[in-house]
Order: structure tokens, then C-alpha cells, then sequence
């Protein structure tokens, strides 16, 4: 079971932190996306992942898309960061594979 805890405060006006306890898989995905919407455009997100301690592939799939959006990992553990990294490699794998010729 995943815990999504929103952090905000006077000095962090432009961004918010959600700080990520427990397992994260397929079915929060659509949760921290719905949180996603509810900030205001402009604001920096951020996600803690200090006591994030198991999640899915999916899950791994959406934290790398979330990087390549803009949102800030902290706290990230070994294990997830290079899940994450082979996640990205895969994907800019593919897309060179699938990129139409030039020739």
C-alpha cells in the first residue's frame, strides 16, 4: 500500500512535495496523477522517495516519465535509480529503433 503525504509550506511557494512511503505499483499511478493535476501550472513537483521501499515495473515505467517531465526525484534508492536508468535506456532504445530512416 502506497502513502502519498503532500508537503507544502511558506518557503516552498513554487513547489510541492509528495514524500512516497510503502509499496507503489500499477493502481497509485493514477492516484499521484490525479495529485499532479491539482497543483497550480508552474509549480515544481517533487517526490521523496525515501521511504518508498517496493514497487512494480509500471511504477518504475512512471517514475522515469516523471523525470522526463520535469518532476524531481529525492532520496532515491540504488536499486530504484537503476531500475529507472535501464527503464530510460529501454525506452530510448526503442525509439531509435522505430525512428524512420533518413537514408
Amino acid at each position: 500500500m502506497l502513502r502519498i503525504q503532500r508537503i507544502a509550506n511558506e518557503k516552498t511557494v513554487d513547489k510541492t512535495i509528495f514524500r512516497l512511503s510503502g509499496r507503489m505499483d500499477t493502481e497509485d499511478i493514477g492516484t499521484l496523477q490525479s495529485q499532479f493535476e491539482l497543483e497550480g501550472k508552474g509549480r515544481q513537483i517533487v517526490l521523496d522517495l525515501t521511504d518508498l521501499t517496493l514497487l512494480d515495473g509500471d511504477a518504475v515505467r512512471f517514475l522515469e516519465r516523471c523525470e522526463a517531465d520535469s518532476i524531481k526525484l529525492t532520496n532515491c534508492r540504488s536499486y530504484i535509480r537503476e531500475w529507472i536508468e535501464r527503464e530510460r535506456q529501454t525506452r530510448t532504445d526503442e525509439l531509435l529503433l522505430n525512428a524512420p530512416s533518413t537514408k
